[in-house]
C-alpha cells in the first residue's frame, strides 16, 4: 500500500470509525474484515492527502473481498455515520506535545509505536486521546532514557502531571513488553524497521512498574 507519511493518522482513526459503525448496525462475522478494511478505508480520506487505493484493500485481504464489495460497504458504513467522519484521536496532540517535549525522531517513534499498541487494546478506551498521547511521550522518553522525565513545559501544554499519566503508562509498559511475542504482531514488526528507527527494539521501560519508583 503506498503511503506518505511515516505515522498515519488514518490508521490512529479507523479504529473508532469501525467501533461506531458496529455500535449502529449488526454485521456477520466473515464480513467483519470488510468493515475494518473500509474503516481504514474512510479514516485515511479525511486525514490525509495521499489515500490508498481501493484495489490496495482487495489485495491485502488476499481477494477475499472485490472491489464492489469494498464500495458497497463504504456506501453503508457512510450513511450509518451519518457522513460524520470527525475522530479526536491522539494523533491530533501528539505532534503539539512532541514538540513541547523538544524531540527527536527516535522519540517520535516510539511514542506512535506504544499509541499503535494501543489501539487494539480494550483497557485503553477509558483514557482521553490527549492522556494517551501524553502517556506514549512519556512512557518513551523513561524507555529511551531510562529515568523518569517529565518536564513542566511537557505537563504545561499537556495538562497532566506525571502521577496522572501513571495508570497509563504502566498499561503501555507492559504492552510494550509482550509486543514481540503476542498473537498480533503487525505493529511490533512495522516498527521494528529501519523506516521507524527500530523502534520496537527499544528495552521497555520495567522500572516503571516496580512500586519503589512511585514515590
Amino acid at each position: 500500500m503506498r503511503r506518505s507519511k511515516e505515522n498515519n493518522p488514518g490508521s490512529i482513526a479507523a479504529p473508532n470509525v469501525q467501533d461506531r459503525f458496529l455500535e449502529r448496525c449488526t454485521i456477520i462475522r466473515k464480513k467483519l474484515q470488510l468493515v475494518g478494511m473500509t474503516a481504514m478505508l474512510l479514516a485515511c480520506k479525511y486525514e490525509e492527502v495521499s489515500v490508498p487505493i481501493v484495489e490496495d484493500f482487495v489485495l491485502i485481504s488476499d481477494k477475499a473481498y472485490t472491489r464492489k464489495d469494498v464500495l458497497d460497504m463504504e456506501k453503508l458504513m457512510v450513511n450509518a455515520l451519518q457522513f460524520n467522519m470527525s475522530v479526536l484521536t491522539p494523533y491530533v496532540f501528539m505532534r503539539r506535545f512532541l514538540k513541547a517535549a523538544q524531540y527527536e525522531k527516535k522519540l517520535e517513534f516510539l511514542s506512535f509505536f506504544l499509541i499503535e499498541l494501543c489501539m487494539v487494546e480494550y483497557e485503553t478506551l477509558k483514557f482521553q486521546p490527549s492522556l494517551l498521547a501524553a502517556a506514549a511521550i512519556y512512557t518513551a522518553q523513561c524507555s529511551l532514557w531510562r529515568l523518569r522525565t517529565w518536564t513542566k513545559t511537557s505537563e504545561w501544554h499537556a495538562n497532566y502531571t506525571e502521577d496522572q499519566l501513571q495508570e497509563c503508562s504502566k498499561l503501555m509498559v507492559t504492552y510494550h513488553q509482550k509486543a514481540g511475542s503476542g498473537k498480533l504482531k503487525g505493529v511490533h514488526r512495522k516498527y521494528s524497521s529501519y523506516k521507524f528507527g527500530y523502534a520496537a527494539k527499544t528495552e521497555p521501560a520495567l522500572f516503571l512498574l516496580d512500586p519503589r519508583h512511585n514515590c
